[in-house]
């Protein structure tokens, strides 16, 4: 087995040159970006883009749009991607806050999520997340603070 960075693992992973022996101490891709079709397109040191194709028959609300809660997850995955490239071996985090503002509905559409660091401290780092849709029109942006766990308190988390 070969253990690797989260960030190398992640590259291997969009480029699709993963060997089966390659690990990382992170689970990539995770269970509900799987079950959402949330793709990861980019990643670097502290950044990330997310892509999904959303369909208002599996992700709408009552009003037909794409329901927001979904919009949130969509950037919560791109900010957690975004941090695990920082995190190292025995290292966890957690998100302390999550802020989002809707600028535009959403129905059927491809959305790209980007996130990236406002500011990254040892312990408590805040990033930002601007989700795109096709035609580069802003539909919301999202800023979260998430705390990096070392030690027991990142022990089974």
């Amino acid at each position: 087995m070969n253990t690797i960075p989260v960030l190398e693992y992640i590259h291997k992973m969009i480029n699709g040159s993963l060997d089966e022996n390659d690990r990382t101490f992170m689970i990539y891709p995770t269970a509900i970006s799987k079950t959402l079709g949330f793709r990861i397109a980019e990643v670097d040191k502290g950044t990330a883009i997310i892509e999904v194709d959303t369909d208002p028959l599996k992700h709408g609300n009552q009003q037909g749009t794409i329901h927001g809660g979904y919009l949130c997850e969509l950037a919560d995955a791109a900010i957690g991607t975004a941090h695990s490239t920082l995190i190292n071996e025995g290292e966890s985090f957690t998100s302390i806050e999550l802020k989002t503002n809707f600028f535009r509905p959403v129905w059927k559409e491809s959305l790209r999520a980007v996130a990236k660091p406002i500011q990254s401290g040892k312990t408590i780092s805040c990033y930002i997340c601007e989700i795109y849709k096709s035609n580069g029109k802003l539909a919301a942006s999202v800023t979260s603070t998430v705390m990096t766990l070392r030690g027991e308190k990142a022990k089974g988390r």
